[in-house]
């Protein structure tokens, strides 16, 4: 009888419960060799490729892509092929799984080693530490690893652009590459897109005779019937419950979007909120001026002038930690979902140093390419609303942080000064802090440093 072996989905990075497949690089009954691209999966913080633990025959799939896929579930089973090398068995790809959901799977883990995720009786060892988003076989360390290209169907890319030709609806394997070595990129992608020469489904353009075209009748598409307040009787239209006919279906939250959410509701279930609210007074400002930068400068001296707030609380154990350095966590709005990657060391950056790190994270994350260690760890955060639109706000302050700052629409008011009346340019600032963990004082003071810093001509 056939060995199976069942590989069950590891975990992709910093113990996320699920992940979603975007794309299947085999099928039931292929041959697949030992660390070749098995699925491409999409996690809150990153599109992966999770190889193969085996040489040998796949044997069934479990799922399709877009389903959702619990950590610890079984992915693919396999029946191996004995005489080839497969991985030994204490020789781990790196891969880690989330915690057991009951007390009887404490005593068993599942680990993607050379028994491909199949679960093994537990030798009481020390978890290793989590190395974040993971593929293949690696170590853990500093070095960053970049998302290779892999060939699969003869095209040439990494998941993030795979996943975004999925999205977009693009057949990849008619996207002209421009990238090395044959490699579609994102740009690539993106202008397949833009003029629709890879629309997925649509048939590749055919050759027609000249001597058949006059003959032959242009297929015009039927435009839909246009809605209207009347019904072809003329009658009000009556309006009824959604039912599975209606155009607004439910559908199930993926990858980033998923995560927003279960981050927002233990926030909102956890959190002590409190917001304060004011204007930054620009008026005295000397020459255009980088406004983000500016902004990261007050918040770094207000995290210097009131240390509370630049700080990580725990609710269990009613302990904080007060931060040296000021890493800031700068929201990201994408169609995705949100995104927050920090902003290293800003406390020690200039101008020129904000705008680029800034730059940097706004490029990685719409690339899809930001490693997972880029998306946590940040002492306070950001949220620069206004530049789409908003004075004031209640933005959400995710533990283990104290405090979230939010950046309104800027505007030219009427300011009452001795002797008369001014127009001065204002930033409305929000600020939100966790109450449990500082006092109205603090934030308060917290707030008047980063006004008055704004407020400097330079």
């Amino acid at each position: 009888m056939a060995d199976i072996k069942t590989f069950y989905l590891p975990d992709l990075g910093e113990g996320l419960p699920d992940a979603t497949i975007v794309e299947w690089h085999v099928k039931e009954g292929d041959q697949i060799k030992l660390d070749a691209p098995l699925v491409s999966m999409e996690t809150a913080k990153a599109v992966v490729d999770v190889p193969s633990p085996y040489t040998g025959k796949v044997t069934k799939l479990h799922g399709a892509a877009g389903d959702v896929i619990d950590t610890g579930a079984a992915l693919a089973e396999f029946e191996p092929d004995p005489n080839a090398k497969q991985r030994a068995e204490a020789e781990s790809t790196g891969h880690h799984h989330g915690p057991k959901k009951t007390a009887a799977a404490e005593a068993r883990k599942v680990t993607a080693s050379a028994q491909g995720g199949e679960i093994e009786a537990s030798n009481g060892q020390a978890e290793r530490e989590d190395e974040g988003t993971v593929v293949g076989a690696m170590v853990s360390g500093s070095h960053v690893h970049v998302e290779q290209a892999s060939s699969v169907g003869g095209v040439k890319a990494v998941p993030a652009v795979r996943a975004l030709a999925k999205k977009l609806k693009i057949d990849i394997t008619r996207v002209r590459a421009s990238g090395a070595d044959g490699v579609v990129t994102m740009q690539d992608v993106k202008n397949a897109a833009a003029n629709g020469t890879a629309a997925l489904g649509a048939a590749p353009p055919r050759a027609v005779p000249a001597s058949a075209g006059r003959h032959l009748a242009p297929e015009l598409p039927q435009p839909e019937p246009a809605r209207t307040a009347v019904s072809l009787a003329g009658k009000p239209v009556r309006t009824a419950p959604p039912s599975v006919q209606a155009s607004g279906q439910p559908e199930q939250l993926k990858g980033v979007r998923r995560n927003m959410a279960r981050v927002m509701a233990d926030a909102h279930a956890n959190v002590v909120p409190t917001t304060l609210v004011d204007d930054a007074d620009l008026h005295a400002w000397i020459g255009k001026q980088d406004i983000t930068a500016r902004l990261i400068r007050a918040i770094v001296t207000a995290c210097k002038t009131v240390p509370a707030l630049n700080a990580w609380f725990d609710g269990k154990n009613l302990t904080r930690t007060l931060h040296p350095h000021v890493d800031i966590g700068i929201a990201v709005d994408t169609e995705d979902g949100l995104f927050v990657p920090a902003l290293r060391n800003a406390d020690v950056l200039d101008g020129a140093g904000i705008r680029a790190g800034i730059q940097r994270l706004r490029a990685q994350v719409e690339d899809r390419t930001i490693p997972s260690s880029e998306l946590s760890g940040y002492t306070i955060s950001l949220s620069n609303f206004g530049m789409f639109a908003g004075r004031y706000a209640t933005p959400v302050v995710v533990p283990p942080c104290v405090a979230i700052i939010g950046a309104g629409k800027l505007s030219h008011d009427v300011v009452a000064v001795m002797g008369g009346i001014e127009v001065h340019r204002r930033m409305p600032i929000s600020l939100t802090f966790d109450h449990r963990a500082a006092t109205g004082g603090e934030a308060a003071r917290f707030l008047k440093a980063l006004l008055d810093d704004l407020s400097l001509p330079n």
